[in-house]
C-alpha cells in the first residue's frame, strides 16, 4: 500500500510512505555505519574506507621524537648532578678537619673534645683563606655587583643566660636564645683569632650551635664535552657545628645550595653554539608534533560526542528510551585525554628546555618531571594500539577487570598498614635506624611485604631493652605473618580471578573493542538498551550462559 488517504481541515493529503520508510532506512544504516567505523581498528578504518591512519601515525613519530628528546636531555642532566655531588665532596674535604669521604650519619663529622671543636673552627677558617692556592677546580671567592669580595659570615646562638652543675644535679638556664655574627674578608679571615678572641671564647653548655657561611662560585666546564655551554654556579655553602642535644658529641654539617645561572662574559671556540641551535630546533618539532596530535585526539573526541548524540537521538526517536550510562562511556575513549595530558606535559618540558638551552631559566628538576611524566604516558598509549589484537588485550582487559576490586582491598588493607607504620614508629623508632621516621617505617614494612631484607632488619634491632625487643619480635613476626601470607595473596588472588574471566571471554570470542557491544548484546538479550556489565560483575558462569 503505497497510497493513503487522510482529511486534514477537509482537504486530501497524499503521504507516500515507502519514501519516508526508506529515508529512515538510509539514515539508520548510515548511523550503523558510523557506530561499526567507530569501533573499528586503524587498520580496519584503512580497509573500510582508505582513510590513512594519521593518529597512529603521528603517535609513532611522536614516541620517537619526545624519547630522543628524553634521552639528550637526561645525559645534560647527569653532568649538572654530578658536578653537584662532586662539588659538595670537595668541599667536604677542603673544610671539614678529619672527613673521612663517607658521613657517618646525617652529619659529616662528629667532634667530642674543646681542644677539637676550636681547632675545627680554625681549620674552617684556615682553609677559607687559601681556597685559591687549595683548590684544583674552577672555583673562587663570589664577589658583589662593584668587584668586592662577599665576606665570611659566623653566627654563634646560644642561651642568654645559664648555669650549670651536674654534680649537683642544679642549673639554672634561660631558655630564650640570642645570636652574636661576625663577618669578615676572606683573605683575612685567618686573623680573627687574634682580633676577635673573644668572639671564641665559647661556654659549651650555653652554646646551641655555630653556623658559617659563605659564597662561592664556579663554571661548569664538563658541558663542553657534549658541545653545550657551560654554566655559572653560585654556591652558598653552610658548615654548622650543631650542639643542640648537648651530649658530648658535637655534629659537623656542610650544606651546599647550588644555583646556576648564565655566565656574564663567554667566548668558545668550537660547534658548541651551534650544536645548542640544533637542538633548539629539535625542540621545536617536538612542540610541533604534540600540537598536532593534541589537535587530532580532541577532533576525534570531538567527533564521539556527536556520534553519540546522534545515538541518543535516534533511540530516543524509534524506541523512545535513553542510552544507559554504560553504553555513553563506551563513546569517550579515555586513551585520548591521556595522550592529550602526555601532549599538554611535553610541550611545557619542551618549552622549559629551550629556555634552559638558551640560558634563561635553569631548573632542570622541574623540566625533568615534565618531560618524564610525558615521556611515561606517551608509552602508555602505546598500549591501546596492541590491544586491538586479541593476544596483546589480556593486559589491559586484565587490569580492568582487576582494578575495581584491588582498587577496594587496597583500602582495607592500608588501614592495616597504617596502624602499623605508626605502632612501629613509636615504639621501636628510637631502637632501630630503619624507624627512626614515619616515611623509613613505610618504607621499611613496604621491602618486608616483598621479601626483603628481612634477616638484616630483624639483628639490627638493639636489644638493650629486652621488652622493646619481645615487642618487636612480636610485631615484625605477625606483620610478615598477616601481609605475606593472607594479604598478598588475597591480592594475587584477586588479579587471577579477573585474568581467568578475560580467558573465558576472549575464548568465546567476545571482543568488545572491536564489535559494537550495543548491538551485540541487544541481541542476545532482546532487549533495546543494556549496560555493560562485564568485567566488574558478571562471573565466568554468567559469561558462558550469555554465549549459550
Amino acid at each position: 500500500i503505497e497510497l493513503t488517504l487522510n482529511f486534514v481541515h477537509g482537504s486530501l493529503c497524499v503521504i507516500d510512505y515507502h519514501s519516508i520508510i526508506t529515508q529512515d532506512i538510509i539514515k539508520e544504516e548510515n548511523l550503523r555505519d558510523d557506530l561499526r567505523y567507530y569501533f573499528m581498528s586503524p587498520c580496519e578504518k584503512y580497509r573500510a574506507r582508505r582513510h590513512i591512519p594519521w593518529k597512529m601515525g603521528v603517535q609513532i613519530l611522536k614516541i620517537i621524537m619526545v624519547t630522543t628528546q628524553l634521552v639528550l636531555f637526561g645525559l645534560n642532566n647527569q653532568l649538572v648532578v654530578s658536578y653537584k655531588e662532586e662539588n659538595t665532596m670537595a668541599l667536604k674535604n677542603l673544610f671539614l678537619k678529619g672527613y673521612s669521604g663517607v658521613d657517618e650519619d646525617d652529619y659529616s663529622v662528629a667532634v667530642y673534645t674543646k681542644h677539637d671543636v676550636y681547632e675545627s673552627l680554625f681549620y674552617v677558617m684556615d682553609q677559607y683563606s687559601q681556597l685559591d692556592q687549595l683548590s684544583v677546580g674552577p672555583i673562587s671567592y663570589a664577589e658583589d655587583e662593584n668587584g668586592r669580595l662577599l665576606p665570611l659570615t659566623m653566627c654563634k646562638e646560644y642561651y642568654r643566660r645559664g648555669s650549670v652543675e651536674p654534680s649537683d644535679e642544679t642549673y639554672d638556664i634561660d631558655a630564650q636564645l640570642e645570636t652574636v655574627c661576625m663577618s669578615h674578608d676572606p683573605k683575612t679571615a685567618n686573623l680573627w683569632r687574634t682580633e676577635n678572641s673573644s668572639f671564641f671564647d665559647l661556654d659549651f653548655y650555653r652554646l646551641v650551635d655555630i653556623k658559617i657561611t659563605f659564597q662561592l662560585k664556579g663554571i661548569n666546564l664538563q658541558t663542553v664535552r657534549s658541545r653545550e655551554l657551560p654554566d655559572c654556579y653560585s654556591f652558598f655553602v653552610t658548615i654548622t657545628f650543631d650542639n643542640q642535644c648537648h651530649s658530648g658529641k658535637v655534629k659537623l654539617f656542610l650544606d651546599i645550595d647550588a644555583e646556576s645561572s648564565a655566565c656574564r662574559a663567554w667566548k668558545i671556540s668550537g660547534t658548541a653554539q651551534k650544536n645548542t641551535h640544533y637542538l633548539l630546533v629539535f625542540d621545536a618539532f617536538v612542540i610541533l608534533m604534540c600540537l598536532t596530535s593534541a589537535v587530532l585526539c580532541t577532533r576525534s573526541i570531538i567527533l564521539a560526542v556527536r556520534l553519540l548524540q546522534r545515538f541518543s537521538r535516534f533511540f530516543h526517536e524509534n524506541f523512545n528510551r535513553k542510552v544507559c550510562e554504560d553504553d555513553q562511556r563506551e563513546f569517550l575513549n579515555g586513551w585520548y585525554l591521556l595522550v592529550i595530558v602526555s601532549d599538554l606535559l611535553a610541550i611545557i618540558g619542551s618549552i622549559l628546555k629551550m629556555e634552559i638551552q638558551a640560558k634563561n631559566l635553569t631548573n632542570y628538576d622541574v623540566c625533568s618531571i615534565f618531560l618524564g611524566t610525558s615521556t611515561l604516558l606517551v608509552w602508555v598509549g602505546v598500549i591501546r594500539y596492541l590491544g586491538y589484537f586479541q593476544k596483546y588485550n589480556v593486559l589491559i582487559l586484565t587490569m580492568k577487570a582487576a582494578f575495581p576490586k584491588v582498587l577496594r582491598f587496597c583500602c582495607c588493607a592500608g588501614m592495616i598498614y597504617l596502624g602499623y607504620t605508626f605502632c612501629g614508629w613509636i615504639v621501636l623508632g628510637p631502637y632501630h635506624e630503619k624507624f627512626e621516621g614515619l616515611s623509613l617505617v613505610a618504607e621499611c614494612l613496604f621491602s618486608l611485604l616483598n621479601g626483603d631484607d628481612m634477616f638484616t632488619t630483624f639483628a639490627q634491632l638493639k636489644d638493650k631493652n629486652t621488652l622493646v625487643w619481645l615487642f618487636s619480635r612480636a610485631y615484625l613476626y605477625s606483620f610478615i605473618s598477616l601481609f605475606i601470607y593472607m594479604v598478598l595473596s588475597l591480592f594475587i588472588a584477586l588479579i587471577t580471578d579477573a585474568y581467568e574471566t578475560i580467558k573465558v571471554l576472549l575464548h568465546y570470542q567476545v571482543r568488545l573493542f572491536l564489535v559494537c557491544p550495543l548491538e551485540r548484546r541487544s541481541r542476545i538479550r532482546g532487549s533495546v538498551c543494556v549496560c555493560h556489565r562485564w568485567l566488574g560483575t558478571e562471573t565466568a558462569e554468567e559469561l558462558e550462559e550469555v554465549d549459550r
